[in-house]
């Protein structure tokens, strides 16, 4: 089949890195190319070439597109020809409406007058697409991460497609939801659509993927055609790494002990809408030495169960009680929760867990500052020792800790958020998707820092989309629906099936499900 698109020698290079190097890529119509490769190996760099974000002249290359070259200046002349990008950081106006987002750059009317009406019927139609069932007229900034990225990849349906790059576009949305999209991708492949998938999840690319290429160190390093040979992930595992991966996840030898934390008839309200109770008096527990997955469809609650425990940071009317090393406690703020010894990793790490203006050293120490800083004066010499301590400590990759937190890749940055709640030394440390977005090297990593967290007696929660990670890593997964645990399941016992048997049979009959393996909290020692 004749190309759609081909790149001939892509170089580029930015201030004392060498990004990309003679790399070729091709794509044909109708196909799905899947770009995989480790954080920092140069896949949104060779897509954002591409997509005119780097203008010609910055990059050594021939970019051929439908049999003639191209010149980009900038990204409107490639969506011009209907090469639309959808890159990982979200490009949404929070103050804004969904129908606002998604035709912002090409609002429908005549004359210079928007039709609504128009906009509206549109809107309801790309979000019946992605699988969004929200109103047109909701502002961006009340949607969760996850939401807003089906708003962008909305945003990008409403062009006239020829080829679409998603750069990680499953990194925030759960099971469910990723198969929707793969799906449509499926039907893209069917209208003679091209698409181009970046992606960390190994299982997506092989259910879609017809060619996959693998990146590493801006070197094409390896390439396959799905349709001739099938997709062996330790292969594409060892082309990206360098090195196998006997097994994905790090072995873990429990030593749990008494409950750490324990949350009784937890109840929350929605703080927009105070009449949905948001969370329905449930009951939970971790012991000390213990992980804990939460698992659950987008719109469960996990994310809102974890933020109004710490701090009570989200919610209203929040009412029930919480007990660390069996003293019950208040926790009314951030601060009393970080001094009762409980710690939160965002979901959201570029917005709401790091200041990616600021270098490393600064972002590990800001939630313990009061280490550093006797008689209210910061102490540079204290500052730059702790930061270089918890650096070498998660082995995070970067020239020293005076190197601005946004240039780093998705696994280092993740590594910087977990030092800085590490810093706090907490008794119980809650992760909310932490491994989201990074790519399999840097997850192992995160997952040996877990377990090594766990051995030194520390209660840690896992919330995650991804179910073979909490199978992979937890001693224990509860899985939540509708804002109430309705399954619990022990290590040897759970399996994928059964914890959406668990979260399928709630979601029809609207009722906790019975029986011993479905009862929360198991029994106390």
């Amino acid at each position: 089949m004749t190309a759609m698109l081909e790149m001939r020698g892509v170089s580029k290079r930015f201030v004392g890195v060498q990004a990309l190097r003679d790399v070729n890529f091709t794509v044909e119509a109708g196909e799905i190319h899947a770009l995989v490769g480790e954080n920092g190996a140069g896949k949104s760099t060779l897509m954002k070439v591409l997509s005119g974000v780097y203008p010609y002249s910055s990059y050594e290359s021939a970019v051929i597109f439908e049999g003639e070259e191209r010149r980009f200046r900038d990204i409107n002349d490639s969506e011009a020809l209907g090469i639309i990008i959808i890159h990982q950081e979200l490009a949404l106006i929070p103050l804004m409406s969904i129908a606002e987002n998604i035709f912002l750059s090409h609002p429908p009317g005549r004359l210079g007058i928007i039709d609504r009406d128009v906009v509206y019927r549109h809107t309801r139609d790309l979000l019946a697409q992605v699988g969004l069932r929200e109103h047109p007229d909701t502002l961006v900034t009340d949607l969760g991460v996850g939401k807003q990225q089906l708003v962008e990849i909305a945003k990008a349906l409403s062009k006239r497609v020829r080829l679409l790059i998603l750069d990680e576009p499953t990194a925030s949305l759960n099971e469910a939801d990723s198969a929707a999209l793969l799906d449509r991708l499926l039907a893209f492949r069917q209208q003679v659509i091209a698409s181009i998938l970046i992606s960390h999840k190994l299982n997506e690319v092989a259910r879609v993927a017809d060619r996959v290429t693998v990146l590493r160190d801006g070197r094409t390093v390896d390439s396959i055609d799905c349709r001739v040979q099938p997709i062996e992930e330790d292969r594409i595992i060892r082309s990206m790494v360098n090195r196998d991966l006997s097994h994905r996840f790090p072995e873990r030898h429990a030593r749990i002990g008494e409950p750490v934390l324990e949350v009784k008839n937890w109840s929350v309200y929605h703080p927009l809408h105070l009449e949905r109770q948001a969370i329905k008096s449930v009951d939970f527990h971790v012991r000390r030495g213990e992980v804990v997955g939460i698992a659950g469809l987008m719109g469960a609650g996990r994310t809102e169960f974890a933020m109004s425990l710490f701090g009570r940071s989200w919610g209203r009317n929040i009412t029930g009680q919480i007990a660390l090393d069996g003293r019950e406690i208040d926790l009314a703020s951030v601060p009393a929760a970080i001094e009762a010894g409980l710690a939160y990793v965002t979901e959201d790490r570029k917005q709401l867990g790091l200041i990616l203006a600021d270098d490393v050293r600064k972002n590990i120490t800001l939630a313990s500052l009061g280490q550093v800083a006797p008689r209210w004066i910061i102490d540079d010499i204290a500052e730059l020792k702790a930061a270089s301590d918890y650096r070498t400590r998660t082995r995070i990759r970067c020239s020293d800790v005076y190197q601005e937190t946004g240039q780093l890749s998705g696994g280092n940055q993740q590594k910087v958020v977990l030092s800085k709640w590490l810093m706090t030394d907490p008794r119980v440390l809650i992760l909310d998707e932490p491994t989201r977005g990074i790519d399999v090297g840097a997850k192992y990593e995160i997952y040996c820092i877990i377990n090594e967290l766990a051995e030194t007696g520390k209660g840690i929660v896992v919330i995650s989309s991804e179910m073979p990670e909490l199978l992979g890593i937890c001693d224990r997964i509860c899985v939540m629906n509708d804002g109430a645990f309705v399954g619990e399941f022990a290590r040897g016992d759970a399996t994928q099936e059964k914890i959406m048997r668990a979260i399928m049979r709630n979601k029809a009959s609207g009722d906790a499900v019975g029986g011993n393996e479905m009862r929360v909290g198991g029994e106390r020692p």
